[in-house]
């Protein structure tokens, strides 16, 4: 084979490891696999599920055949669209009264909730040049690469206390309060931490704002399951409303996904949101220019079709209520699940406690099992996770969930 001469200084990287876990599930000819690996829905019959408002959204754009469906929108993105989507993130109702609060609020669209949290990484690289940005420990493995991508250094915060398997907020609280300085920004999940499930209390998320008030950090939400994680979008975003409503002079920022919730996983729907401490019209034009400024250099614009459905959807009071009745299927049924797989767990008297389980929210589980524990049930029973023990709980039906029970009995009681 001959040596090929390149500029370039390249090294291996690893793969994804959700998405290399999708594509050996994909291949694999076992009837009786099970994908516990990737963040998507799926019914109790493990088939995807387009929402039925989506689907009806879609059949009236058809009818509509609005000409101007492909064009190109603004740099900023749809401005209706965003309008619907900052408004459903802080809870604005359209009010008058609440024109204020809104001039605080810059807008733009971005390719979904990674391209929202990249625009953020980069446009607080360039403009406020952080020292540090905190993560949860453990949190989305993709938030380490953005911030890295985006050259500010990352640090962490502890979030999973393993022992007990529960939220360790004293850890977080302590590190946060000892360690981070004025002006590192702190990374924090709006609902349905990915990948634990731990959420804090609303008494611990006012502990956490007061600390990031007075210690002068900026806070940087990421909320990719607003109305997934609960059901509902007002209990989902009590976080961020509560950081936006009773902070006023602190600054922050959202970054807001509709692929959970919508169902519009490859539609790459999201918007991006900066909070400045002052209700300034001239300030929030400035912001949105430097994002722009940003967006024109990566992506132009964001898509359209995807945004346009979940306009389509938030105009109409008679869509919307169905959309809520939707994400109350989806929610209730992972619910349902996590119970069912608890169950199973404690009939079959699997050693150890499962009780967090049923005490996690949202799509994900962390299980704590270990990686060799993971191993075996890919290897024996072809139950795909990943290696931390993060589980898809929308992967669990009535069919299988007995199945994944009694493999993970036998994992634990064999593989230590």
């Amino acid at each position: 084979m001959s040596k090929v001469d390149t500029r370039l200084n390249v090294s291996p990287v690893p793969p994804d490891e959700i998405f290399a876990l999708n594509g050996a599930y994909a291949v694999d000819p076992h009837p009786q696999k099970v994908s516990l690996g990737v963040g998507v829905y799926r019914t109790d019959d493990g088939k995807p599920w387009p929402l039925p408002v989506v689907q009806k959204a879609e059949k009236e754009l058809v009818v509509e055949d609005d000409p101007f469906r492909h064009e190109y929108t603004t740099i900023e993105g749809d401005v209706p669209f965003l309008g619907i989507a900052r408004d459903l993130m802080f809870g604005f109702e359209g009010k008058q009264s609440e024109e204020e609060a809104k001039a605080r609020i810059g807008s733009v669209q971005t390719v979904a909730g990674t391209g929202a949290n990249h625009l953020g990484a980069l446009f607080l690289a360039h403009h406020m040049k952080p020292a540090n940005v905190w993560l949860s420990n453990p949190s989305w493995a993709n938030h380490q690469t953005i911030w890295e991508l985006a050259g500010v250094p990352r640090k962490t915060y502890p979030y999973y206390h393993a022992a007990t398997r529960s939220f360790d907020f004293e850890g977080m609280m302590s590190t946060l309060e000892s360690e981070a300085q004025e002006g590192d920004v702190v990374l924090l999940h709006a609902c349905a931490h990915n990948p634990t499930g731990l959420d804090p209390n609303k008494e611990q998320w006012v502990a956490i704002a007061d600390l990031c008030e007075r210690k002068k950090l900026f806070p940087f939400f990421d909320s990719a399951y607003q109305g997934f994680a609960s059901g509902s979008v007002e209990e989902d975003a009590w976080a961020v409303r509560y950081f936006f409503n009773n902070k006023p002079d602190m600054e922050m920022c959202v970054a807001q996904s509709f692929s959970k919730n919508f169902g519009l996983y490859g539609q790459r729907v999201g918007a991006f949101h900066y909070c400045t401490n002052r209700a300034s019209v001239s300030l929030r034009d400035i912001v949105v220019n430097n994002l722009c400024h940003l967006i024109r250099g990566e992506f132009s614009m964001g898509p359209r079709v995807g945004c346009t459905i979940v306009k389509k959807v938030l105009n109409s009071e008679e869509l919307t209520a169905d959309w809520h009745e939707d994400l109350k299927v989806m929610s209730s049924r992972i619910k349902a699940m996590r119970k069912a797989l608890y169950n199973e767990l404690v009939r079959l008297q699997t050693p150890g406690t499962w009780e967090h389980i049923i005490q996690q929210n949202g799509m994900f589980s962390y299980t704590g099992l270990t990686p060799k524990q993971v191993y075996a049930l890919k290897d024996k029973y072809h139950i795909y996770l990943l290696k931390s023990g993060r589980a898809s709980i929308s992967g669990l039906s009535q069919k299988n969930v007995a199945y994944v029970a009694q493999a993970i009995d036998d994992v634990v009681r064999n593989e230590n």
